[in-house]
C-alpha cells in the first residue's frame, strides 16, 4: 500500500488537479497510479506534465526515450516504474524483449540508440559528472547538442518519477517488473 494519499479517482484529487487528470485520462484511457499520486500537488503534477509534453515534441524518438526511462529506472532500482516503463516500451514503442533487458543493463541493441543510452546511465549514475570522453562518443554517434540536452533532461525527469515512487512505495498498476538487482 502506498505511503501517500493516492485519489482513488479524479474526483477524489484537488479540484485544481481535475482538468489536468481528466487530459492525462482523455491521452491514454485511464489515469495510472503516479499520476493520481502526483495530484495531491496540483503544481508539480502541472510541471510533471508540461515538461512530459514538451519532451515528447523533442527531437529524439519516442523508443529512444523509452530505453532510457528503463535504463534509468533500473540504476534508482524504481519498481513502479521499470513496471510501467516495460509495459509502455513493449506495448507503445514496439520494444522487443531482449531490446527492453538491453536497455535496463544500460545499453541498447541498436548502434545509435546505444550510444544515447549509454550516456543516459552514465549521467544517472554520476549525477551529471561524465567525462569528455563520453561525451565525444555521444556527439560522433549523430546526437548534436540539443539532443544531449533532452537526454539529460529525460534523465532528470525519469529520476524525479523514480524517486516520487520510490518515497511514495506507489501501488503498481502495470504488470510487475522487478530491478534486476536488489
Amino acid at each position: 500500500m502506498s505511503h501517500l494519499y493516492t485519489p482513488a479517482t479524479i474526483a477524489d484529487a484537488p479540484a485544481a488537479s481535475q482538468a489536468l487528470l481528466e487530459a492525462v485520462n482523455k491521452q491514454f484511457g485511464i489515469v495510472p497510479n503516479l499520476f493520481r499520486l502526483v495530484a495531491n500537488s496540483p503544481q508539480a503534477l502541472e510541471g510533471y506534465l508540461a515538461l512530459s509534453g514538451a519532451l515528447g515534441r523533442g527531437t529524439l524518438p519516442a523508443q529512444t526515450r523509452e530505453r532510457i526511462a528503463l535504463a534509468v529506472a533500473e540504476i534508482n532500482r524504481c519498481t513502479y516504474c521499470l513496471s510501467a516503463h516495460s509495459y509502455l516500451g513493449k506495448n507503445l514503442a514496439k520494444l522487443d524483449d531482449a531490446e527492453i533487458l538491453a536497455n535496463r543493463r544500460g545499453t541498447s541493441t541498436d548502434a545509435k540508440a546505444d550510444a544515447a543510452v549509454r550516456f543516459a546511465a552514465q549521467v544517472a549514475r554520476e549525477r551529471g559528472h561524465v567525462g569528455a570522453a563520453l561525451l565525444q562518443a555521444i556527439k560522433e554517434a549523430g546526437y548534436d547538442d540539443a539532443q544531449i540536452i533532452e537526454i539529460v533532461l529525460h534523465v532528470a525527469l525519469n529520476t524525479w518519477t523514480n524517486y516520487i515512487n520510490s518515497v511514495a512505495a506507489t501501488d503498481i498498476d502495470f504488470p510487475l517488473v522487478q530491478p534486476l538487482t536488489a
